[in-house]
């Protein structure tokens, strides 16, 4: 039975993430994307017009999947304020357990394209990091916390410097000095 149009994309898409998440955007090529994703190199270029138009699709994608599952995720949590804090850092350093994680590949990405400014891959990363901080703000919103849109930029910064530390030193339990950080920052 042949495969749709449809199926075929979102199998290089998915094939793409896996690879560009594990190896690194550089170290990827189309060759080994096509090769991964059963295809054709010819069938990829006629899905996406080059290397960088794949991985902007890849975090298009990503982005709203990370999204529907923060929201979801958040939708579960209790009211209170240290209940959010809690849950929050405690669901990072569950991520940071599974096997072969290597931290946000948002964050990652940007790393890697660092010299490059204006590739179309930085402007999706900001804007999916900004999303999250605007989540964040409103749930500390809704917790009463004052200056949420301040509070969540910090959190963010909290969220994001302990994937680096945890990364850096293979250690779990810098989550938990962050959220302890992070409770006494929206408590000032």
């Amino acid at each position: 039975m042949p495969r749709s149009a449809e199926d075929t994309r979102r199998r290089i898409l998915e094939t793409a993430y896996d690879l560009f998440y594990r190896k690194g955007f550089s170290r990827v090529g189309v060759d080994l994307i096509a090769e991964s994703a059963g295809i054709t190199k010819r069938t990829l270029y006629s899905h996406f017009a080059s290397k960088d138009a794949l991985l902007a699709a890849v975090l298009e994608r990503h982005h709203g999947l990370a999204l529907a599952r923060i929201r979801a995720w958040g939708d579960g949590l209790s009211g209170d304020l240290d209940g959010l804090l809690d849950s929050l850092f405690a669901a990072l350093g569950c991520w940071a357990a599974t096997p072969r994680w290597a931290g946000a590949g948002f964050t990652r990405l940007v790393m890697e394209l660092a010299d490059l400014p204006g590739h179309p891959a930085r402007a999706i990363a900001r804007r999916h990091k900004a999303a999250v901080e605007a989540w964040l703000a409103g749930e500390l919103a809704r917790r009463g916390v004052a200056s949420p849109a301040a509070r969540a930029r910090e959190l963010q910064l909290l969220l994001e410097g302990s994937q680096s530390l945890m990364l850096i030193h293979g250690d779990r339990s810098i989550v938990l000095a962050a959220a302890a950080a992070a409770k006494r920052l929206v408590r000032r």
